[in-house]
């Protein structure tokens, strides 16, 4: 199973397991976790939820190939049906809280679905990147709003236009990342963060998460619809063709000719 869930004392834990692949995310798998996630929503024996993958790697973001065949646009099904798109509301939208336990790279969609975290814990070896703009991409599914709002301007104009990855302690200054712990550390103390959750007053939980997001909702919808429709323009635009082709064929690309 690429993705693993398991259930006990009001938590759902939710792994990437895919660690052949640095736990590269296809459809499948998000397809998975959005289900898991909805069904957690509505099931009062879930009080809070751990989102976490293994102690070398979270996730290398996006499988490319399974990617690439899966964004293509296809008659009849709208955008928003599109596995990934459903994982990311439902992630966006848990009125439950979410607990992200980081250990090894978060690429891509792996740094930003923390964005969608109520808490984020890293382990000392975690390093960052959103390396869009290489891949002839933008950000996506709220990330310029929501880490720009976390790490002020210049500095995430830094991460995300230079998309260079960045350790720990750097997210943990910024603000993206609530706590730095050793590695053989991480996983215990978030699921611990994540049972005293789950032992207080859900409703109140619930209500106290929902009054914090309420003048973000709008504002991070309205940015996600832009970013994504800006995402799929510039995904079939030459310069991301040169990214992706110099990815597979294990080149750097050229970008000299694009003006």
């Amino acid at each position: 199973m690429e993705i693993l869930t398991h259930k006990a004392n009001g938590i759902l834990t939710i792994q990437f397991n895919r660690p052949e692949r640095k736990n590269a995310i296809t459809a499948a798998m998000y397809q998975t976790m959005a289900d898991a996630l909805v069904e957690a929503d509505g099931d009062s024996a879930v009080r809070a939820i751990v989102l976490t993958g293994q102690p070398e790697i979270f996730t290398a973001g996006n499988d490319l190939d399974d990617f690439l065949k899966h964004f293509t646009p296809v008659a009849g099904v709208s955008e928003d049906q599109r596995p990934v798109f459903q994982f990311m509301r439902a992630l966006s939208g848990c009125a439950k809280p979410v607990v992200a336990a980081v250990a090894g790279a978060a690429v891509g969609i792996g740094t930003t679905l923390l964005l969608h975290c109520d808490l984020v814990y890293a382990a000392d070896n975690a390093r960052f990147s959103m390396p869009f703009a290489q891949l002839g991409l933008c950000p996506e599914f709220g990330a310029s709003l929501l880490f720009t709002q976390l790490a002020g301007y210049p500095r995430a104009a830094e991460k995300l236009l230079l998309g260079e990855a960045f350790p720990a302690q750097e997210a943990l200054d910024m603000g993206l990342v609530s706590k730095v712990l050793p590695l053989a550390e991480l996983l215990a103390f978030a699921q611990g963060q994540a049972a005293k959750l789950a032992a207080l007053p859900p409703a109140s939980i619930r209500a106290t998460k929902a009054l914090m997001r309420r003048a973000r909702d709008g504002v991070v919808k309205d940015t996600i619809a832009v970013e994504n429709a800006q995402f799929g323009a510039m995904l079939g635009a030459p310069e991301a063709k040169e990214a992706f082709t110099a990815f597979f064929e294990k080149r750097k690309p050229d970008f000299s000719r694009f003006s």
